[in-house]
């Protein structure tokens, strides 16, 4: 029930039901007190306060009971309440009845409101779509889109479902899906996802998954599975919980053998039972750590950070270290052009005759020159015999003229004099660029500078992991030289370069040892191995890629590296407010527990400190959903 109730508290039926008890104890007590009514309807007023709020939790008691053969903390209660009435104690009884089916509804209602709020991302996306059918523009239910449809979507609105841009520019608020609060600029051929917002021009999108299976949809998903996955903590205090339940409810049946042995009053001794049966119930240990598991996992699903489960959440608690890999990760993977020297004619020239060589390779080097000249309406040079030189670069005639392209080993081995531009080279390449050169048979004709850029808030980012006194480190397969020119760029710790796959996992290997608990932020799918090896793994920027979510034990929406330092603040709060919760259950305990045998205490004080109790672990572990 608690699962699919998303309305106020006043109509939550367990909450209901504990008011209806608390008002009907309330009227036999005070009625009986002044005189309106004999003891025999008091005491029909605390059984009907009894029935009522005790019909949900004892009715899950028993089901478990059943179910599972497993004595739970509810039956520990029970038991409690009957006890207080065959002693006679009836408004004890029933002042344990409600003050447990009050604590136990607030509870209910709390992580029913905490495990659900991820799903109200749902009413983000609207309910109908502007469909385009044979050129007519036609209002239809969202759901009823699927993939191939082209709808049209104009400013201000939100997108029904995950498509992609075929007509119109503008800028897209995505906040709610991957937790990057600055609009993107996107245009054709560019994915745009459910529930964002188009700021400025019309758009023409091509929907590429139904509303079911959207972006949107998927995160909730994976939030609502992820708040089932329990870490090792919490499933420790479950099975304690199963073993120590049932100790008590025998602890205080035995407690009822001490009369008989010892010839002691039997009603002194079934009271103590009784109260040690409430004051040792765990309700406040067992609910340590779930709210605060589940408040944080739904907290970051709605920031844009998919935790998948418990364990996770547990390990970015205690991540010491952080490795990035570079390219892709810390930069945008995307090389552009950043100087063009031409040792003879002019920067059109050398632009036209490198665009033109690389026109046809898949190579992102290639790919930034052949941008570089479109961007400047260059036009590529007519190339003939054109042969791609495996790992090097490539070679081609234009206007019968042979030209080469690619990394100075290329020209060097042409026996090509580079002494001239060593200099330059040098300097270049202590900055973090790439350098392809330019050159006929026998002399060159300039050099193209190229830089995969930095991602914006990268050093941000890596300064905030500082404060939080993390070390950083980076993973890449790329050469030291540009390794080190980008991790000086950004503040970065220590760097290992030139790795393999297999490296990458021996060297987060390495960081544990040397460090403690280590976390790997990747792509989440090159950087697999490595992601897998590590105590958790981040996969970034993975909006509607499946593929990288499944690689990851947590998954970033967007490409916002300050989402990392957000992910281990996060792990380190709940880590926090779970000792919290789980030191101060065991003082409970602690207290509570010998002056329950002590006989000291009244059943009502007992009942009224536990469930404050466990009210106050649950009020503390929703603390943990607050921005940090």
């Amino acid at each position: 029930m608690a699962e699919d109730y998303n309305g106020p508290w006043w109509r939550f039926p367990p909450l209901v039901n504990a008011m209806a008890s608390g008002i009907l104890a309330g009227m036999g007590y005070l009625s009986a007190h002044s005189g309106l009514i004999g003891h025999e309807s008091e005491i029909a007023f605390y059984l009907l306060a009894m029935l009522s709020g005790g019909y949900y939790w004892v009715r899950e008691g028993l089901e478990e009971l059943v179910r599972e053969q497993a004595i739970s903390i509810d039956m520990l209660m029970l038991a409690a309440a009957i006890g207080s009435a065959l002693l006679g104690l009836w408004d004890e009884a029933a002042a344990l009845v409600f003050l447990y089916s009050a604590a136990e509804g607030t509870e209910e209602y709390t992580y029913a409101h905490t495990r659900t709020a991820i799903r109200a991302l749902l009413d983000l996306a609207p309910r109908e779509a502007c469909l385009l059918r044979n050129g007519q523009e036609v209002t239809v239910p969202a759901a009823s889109l699927r993939a191939g449809d082209r709808f049209l979507v104009r400013p201000g609105e939100a997108l029904p479902t995950d498509g992609v841009i075929r007509a119109g520019n503008s800028s897209l608020d995505e906040s709610m899906v991957t937790g990057e609060s600055v609009p993107v600029d996107k245009g054709p051929g560019v994915a745009v996802f459910a529930a964002s917002i188009n700021r400025h021009g019309a758009l023409e999108v091509e929907a590429t998954s139904s509303f079911a299976d959207n972006s949107l949809s998927r995160i909730i998903h994976l939030v609502e599975e992820a708040q089932e996955r329990k870490g090792k903590a919490q499933q420790w205090i479950e099975r304690f919980g199963r073993r120590y339940t049932p100790a008590v409810l025998a602890i205080s049946v035995l407690m009822l053998a001490v009369p008989w042995l010892f010839n002691l009053p039997l009603d002194n001794w079934a009271r103590r039972a009784v109260l040690f049966l409430v004051a040792a119930a765990p309700c406040a240990l067992v609910m340590s750590m779930p709210v605060a598991m589940a408040a944080g996992i739904g907290s970051a699903g709605r920031r844009g950070i998919l935790i998948k489960g418990g364990a996770h959440l547990e390990h970015l608690g205690m991540v010491k270290v952080v490795a990035f890999d570079k390219t892709g990760t810390l930069t945008h993977g995307k090389p552009v052009v950043t100087e063009v020297m031409p040792l003879k004619g002019d920067v059109p020239q050398l632009i036209g005759i490198a665009a033109g060589l690389e026109r046809y390779s898949e190579h992102p080097l290639a790919r930034a020159i052949v941008a570089e000249a479109l961007e400047k309406g260059i036009t590529p040079a007519a190339v003939t015999a054109f042969e791609s030189l495996s790992g090097a670069g490539a070679w081609g005639e234009v206007l019968g003229e042979v030209w080469h392209i690619g990394s100075p080993m290329l020209f060097a081995s042409l026996d090509m004099d580079l002494t001239p531009i060593r200099e330059t080279l040098d300097d270049w390449e202590n900055q973090g660029k790439t350098v392809v050169l330019v050159g006929g048979r026998n002399e060159l004709l300039g050099l193209i500078a190229l830089r995969d850029q930095m991602r914006r808030g990268a050093r941000e980012a890596v300064k905030g992991l500082h404060a939080q006194g993390m070390r950083v480190v980076m993973l890449t397969g790329d050469n030291a030289r540009v390794a080190n020119a980008v991790a000086t760029a950004i503040g970065i710790d220590e760097v290992h370069a030139e790795l393999k796959p297999a490296e990458k996992v021996e060297a987060v290997r390495d960081l544990e040892r040397r460090y403690g608990h280590a976390l790997m932020v990747g792509d989440g799918i090159n950087d697999a191995p490595a992601l897998a090896a590590a105590t958790c793994g981040i996969a970034m920027g993975v909006a509607g890629s499946d593929a990288a979510i499944e690689a990851a034990d947590v998954a970033l929406m967007a490409e916002d590296l300050s989402k990392v330092g957000d992910a281990l603040r996060l792990g380190r709060r709940v880590r926090q407010v779970s000792m919290q919760n789980i030191t101060f259950s065991v003082a409970v305990l602690a207290v509570m527990i010998p002056l329950a045998l002590s006989g000291m205490l009244s059943i009502a004080f007992t009942v009224l400190v536990h469930e404050a109790s466990e009210l106050l672990a649950v009020m503390n572990g929703l603390r943990v959903a607050r921005k940090s």
